[in-house]
């Protein structure tokens, strides 16, 4: 089976092109691909298949096998992929996903795509809807206890779980002792991703992030609009802000005229090759 690595700030997943390839068990796929040892290495797969609703659907699979939602960074690696790949010649296109049908529009330097802006849709502030155990129409401030520390989160979906919370410095914070913890709490039936933000100015924010099901990750396009619209809610950072990830910098626009979320960043290729297993 034919395969490409991709990566958008650092994200890196293995897609596969549904059109010429079958994958019988994703689940089962993404694990043996993931594993960085005995495999290829990466949070997981994508893959690109056609749909009925929209011009491509895209589904992606964590490195513990579990099926995510919506993935922003991969999302743009799609548009790259299809665009690059000739199996369209639009710059505006159209992806199914599992939170919805996502626009994108595709940035064209050298005949080939150099960025991407996603259009995510609306940020979901509703307890029950993103979901957590809370019946509030906005989490702001609420407390979780990680071993020896409280967090005070503020939550939201973009059409996956977020729990945004603020720390001193980012570089020398302990995201994997905490955020396995947080990803796991039990105010989370889904589970949760979990950004842990720095604010360096209005427009400039650090984040690093333990993504669900996948661990800390270089970068998280959900993650990065989550935190943005939080911070600014919270009447902490502007609507429109510069997400410095460990991976790359994401710009992301919370739009006051739709109310939609717009992120723009990078999708690269980084090699092709054949999965003998």
């Amino acid at each position: 089976m034919n395969f490409t690595k991709m990566q958008g700030c650092g994200n890196d997943y293995i897609y596969i092109n549904g059109f010429e390839e079958t994958v019988a068990e994703p689940e089962k796929l993404a694990v043996e691909m993931s594993e960085r040892h005995f495999g290829i290495g990466a949070d997981g797969i994508v893959l690109i298949l056609p749909s009925q609703e929209a011009d491509f659907c895209m589904r992606m699979f964590n490195a513990d096998g579990s099926e995510g939602e919506m993935c922003g960074n991969a999302s743009r690696c799609v548009g790259k992929f299809v665009y690059d790949r000739a199996l369209t010649d639009k710059t505006s296109i159209s992806i199914s996903t599992l939170a919805g049908i996502k626009h994108l529009t595709l940035h064209i330097k050298d005949d080939v795509v150099d960025t991407v802006t996603v259009d995510m849709g609306e940020p979901i502030w509703q307890g029950e809807q993103i979901p957590t155990k809370s019946h509030l129409e906005f989490i702001q401030k609420h407390p979780l206890t990680a071993e020896d520390k409280t967090f005070e989160v503020t939550c939201v979906s973009m059409g996956n779980p977020h729990a945004v919370t603020y720390v001193e410095n980012t570089d020398d914070f302990a995201v994997e002792k905490y955020g396995k913890m947080l990803e796991t709490n039990s105010f989370f039936p889904n589970k949760t991703n979990v950004e842990f933000v720095q604010i360096v100015d209005k427009n400039h924010l650090k984040m690093r992030v333990w993504e669900r099901g996948s661990g800390e990750t270089m970068a998280c396009g959900t993650g990065a609009c989550a935190v943005v619209v939080a911070t600014a809610r919270n009447g902490l950072c502007a609507r429109e802000a510069d997400v410095e990830l460990l991976g790359g910098t994401l710009h992301i626009k919370w739009d006051e005229k739709d109310n939609h979320v717009y992120m723009t960043g990078p999708a690269r290729f980084s090699f092709e090759g054949k999965w003998l297993k």
